[in-house]
């Protein structure tokens, strides 16, 4: 399929949101309108909307924002924003819009790699969930309810506030909402111990597409099994999980090695990919990949960074990688002992005794990036990685970044079908691809995304296949999209079966019966069983 030029994607997003405006204004007037009838005398909309003619509007709108890709003047923008206090906010919203004709797109962090909780092609509206982060943790019970607009940071900020010695297995990266990130599937440094977040849901209360709150037993198995790693937004608006969690050590050991390609990197990230998957399900070890100056003639070279965390002390550890993975050369230096929170904010990259960083909501650095991913399931030979290494060498990659993610341990023992999120037994690891770049012009831009599609083309015969899998939360508009005027269940089953392989059918099925008229749509939601 030919790919459009960034000029005629730019023109047509341009006839969109000039588009979207022009049409919708009375929408907009009549939607505000219908809220307003729909509201009751515990609140005023005036506090929770926000429209172009408010001064917070584009504060607002920005503040979850976490790539500049979508902060252009020609990136298509909500008619209204809202920002509920309390669940019951949420039906009038649902049933104004489809009164209205007006899409709904839900946020709750932004960190959606495709901007699709902000953006959208039709007349919409944001239901930004920043406001319900509520948690409630029960230590007795090793169980807590989390609203969906609260971010990973706060959670384990709340948890370690009740517990030293329960976590939770989720990212690393503090400011990701959960309300997407656990929808997706949600994995972290403790997936091969306890697997993704979403393994570890047992309970979750949406608003569906008829505006009832509904909880696991009133919502039906099928539903619930469908929002655990089938993207919640194609469904209904999750508003609160209730997540079990996980028994973690009083102290847990951390260390980051780092290796130049004249420090062996490449025999040693060789190795790393036939060890692994078979160690301890304790440890965690995963490699970041990146381009660098070296140190001693300023030459560029490509350097393997280690990242772990084990569940145990370095006194356990040290022999444990001295038997497995000597390759590394792993000394007691190397390590440091800290609690299980601690380890939060060294792998987000904070000081571990500045806690309080994990309520915040804002991101630094905020740039411009695109992401993609791979599976991989027989290790990449040695001139394999020889070639992607002479690709981080040409001018664009300056800022990529590859991220292999171990597999094996908890992860090879849940079955395919569990969840929606189906890659498991006869994975390796996976690989995100990430570049990210801080230059404003459009023509730069392509640069970077056509090297990132070049990267990801030369990884085609060291990868999945059949299909060749991508993982949901590493969004990729790349791999297809629904088109709005004419969904289609075969041109969606292309990327369907990509993140979900054949969890995808039964996601399909789930959807119709729930949401037969497509109201929660975007660009990559699951289809209806019929086109239309």
């Amino acid at each position: 399929m030919k790919t459009p030029s960034i000029f005629s994607l730019l023109f047509a997003f341009l006839v969109i949101f000039s588009c979207s405006w022009a049409v919708s204004s009375h929408g907009h007037d009549d939607f505000l309108q219908c809220m307003s009838l729909q509201s009751d005398n515990n609140f005023s909309i005036s506090n929770i909307i926000y429209t172009p003619n408010n001064t917070s509007y584009s504060s607002i709108l920005t503040f979850s924002i976490r790539n500049l890709r979508f902060t252009s003047d020609t990136t298509p923008r909500p008619l209204v924003i809202v920002t509920p206090m309390h669940e019951s906010q949420i039906r009038p919203v649902i049933y104004c819009a489809k009164e209205n004709g007006l899409q709904i797109r839900v946020r709750s962090g932004g960190h959606d790699y495709e901007g699709l909780s902000y953006t959208s092609e039709v007349p919409f509206v944001i239901l930004d969930l920043f406001n319900l982060r509520q948690i409630s943790v029960d230590v007795e019970n090793k169980t807590a309810w989390v609203q969906a607009g609260s971010t990973i940071g706060e959670l384990y900020y709340r948890i370690a506030e009740n517990s030293q010695t329960l976590g939770f297995p989720a990212g690393v990266c503090p400011t990701v909402g959960v309300g997407g990130h656990f929808s997706g599937g949600g994995y972290g440094a403790l997936l091969r111990k306890y697997g993704l977040a979403a393994d570890n849901i047992i309970d979750a209360r949406m608003v569906d597409v008829n505006g009832r709150i509904l909880e696991r037993n009133s919502m039906g198995e099928d539903l619930f099994w469908a929002i655990r790693g089938g993207g919640g937004a194609s469904f209904g608006v999750i508003v609160a999980w209730k997540i079990q969690l996980v028994d973690v050590p009083e102290k847990v050991t951390v260390f980051t090695i780092n290796k130049t390609l004249d420090q062996n990197a490449a025999t040693i990230v060789h190795r790393w990919q036939y060890v692994m998957h078979n160690l301890d399900k304790d440890l965690f070890i995963t490699v970041v990949m990146r381009r660098v100056n070296s140190s001693q003639d300023g030459e560029r070279t490509i350097q393997a960074s280690f990242i772990s965390l084990f569940l145990g002390g370095v006194d356990t550890l040290l022999p444990l990688m001295q038997r497995s993975f000597p390759e590394l050369g792993l000394e007691r230096k190397d390590c440091t002992e800290m609690s299980w929170i601690e380890s939060i904010l060294y792998w987000a990259g904070f000081p571990i005794e500045s806690r309080d960083v994990l309520l915040n909501r804002t991101r630094p650095n905020v740039r411009y990036f695109k992401a993609k991913s791979d599976y991989v399931q027989i290790p990449i030979s040695t001139n394999g990685l020889e070639g992607i290494w002479q690709l981080f060498f040409e001018d664009e990659a300056e800022e990529a970044e590859m991220y292999f993610i171990p597999y094996g341990g908890r992860m090879h023992e849940i079955s395919e079908s569990a969840i929606p999120f189906p890659h498991r037994a006869g994975n390796l690891y996976e690989i995100e691809y990430l570049l990210s770049w801080d230059e404003e012009e459009v023509e730069a831009s392509q640069n970077y995304i056509n090297w990132i599609r070049k990267l990801y083309r030369y990884m085609t015969p060291y990868v999945s296949r059949f299909p060749r899998a991508a993982y949901i939360n590493h969004r990729d508009l790349d791999i297809g999209v629904n088109d709005k005027g004419n969904t289609s269940y075969a041109k969606a089953s292309i990327w369907g079966t990509k993140y979900f392989k054949n969890n995808f059918n039964r996601l399909v099925q789930v959807k119709t019966r729930v949401d037969p008229s497509n109201f929660f749509w975007n660009e990559q939601s699951i289809p209806l069983l019929y086109s239309w």
